[in-house]
């Protein structure tokens, strides 16, 4: 919880350094993003289907990927890296289903601000992770925040919700509605509980990945997007 205040005072802090309600949506709402909500147990809501046949992972250069089912999906996580150059900005198509996303929690009813923290430079996630590490330590850090250059909100794809009191969305309801609606508007929870051993990091209800049309699919499979398309996921090697 001392963390979690912590979190908020820099971001609200980040925010009035902005030049415009924009920046604040995108990296100056970066240090409220990464605080992980310690939780146990499976997705209960989704059936778990079978993986898909491996997929072939596709070095672009400045990032990797698969092909999906009707989309290029890029891969971001302990294994697969970011070029340090690597820039796109928040991509607009999942921009604006964002938007949609939260003003159709705000109208049912749900206390979610019009802030989200959106992408975010290789330089603001090197600052980020470093300050983790000199708070918790390297280890401890390793398993809620991307080392610069893993972070999927560097593809301009990842989004992290926040509620209207500036903590990110951990509400067991709210959250339930994003596991029940984020694919509609073409997203995943990519952090989902129970396949920490998957994706490397610890359950985070707030964090939505846009993937396009097959969001629906893979959330009906309740896999991790490693178990679903076959790529490697886990740990950091060293």
């Amino acid at each position: 919880m001392k963390k979690r205040y912590l979190i908020l005072t820099a971001l609200l802090a980040l925010s009035l350094a902005a030049c415009s309600q924009e920046k604040a949506k995108n990296e100056d709402g970066v240090a409220k993003t990464e605080q992980t909500a310690k939780a146990d147990g499976t997705v209960g809501s989704k059936s778990q289907g079978a993986a898909q046949k491996k997929a072939e992972v596709v070095n672009k250069g400045d990032y990797y990927s698969i092909q999906g089912k009707y989309d290029e999906i890029i891969v971001a996580n302990k294994h697969y890296p970011l070029s340090k150059d690597y820039n796109p900005g928040e991509n607009p198509t999942a921009k604006a289903e964002l938007l949609k996303l939260i003003k159709a929690m705000q109208e049912a009813g749900f206390p979610i601000s019009d802030h989200y923290s959106g992408f975010r430079s290789y330089e603001t996630q090197t600052k980020l992770y470093q300050d983790y590490v000199n708070q918790d330590g390297k280890a401890a850090a390793d398993r809620y925040s991307a080392r610069p250059g893993y972070s999927e909100h560097q593809t301009g794809l990842a989004f992290d919700v926040i509620g209207t009191n500036g903590d990110l969305v951990t509400e067991e309801k709210a959250a339930q509605w994003l596991l029940d609606h984020a694919a509609d508007y073409g997203f995943v929870v990519r952090y989902l509980k129970g396949k920490e051993k998957e994706t490397g990091y610890m359950a985070e209800e707030w964090h939505l990945r846009y993937v396009g049309k097959e969001a629906k699919e893979i959330a009906e499979s309740g896999l991790s997007l490693e178990e679903y398309y076959g790529f490697e996921g886990g740990d950091y090697v060293d």
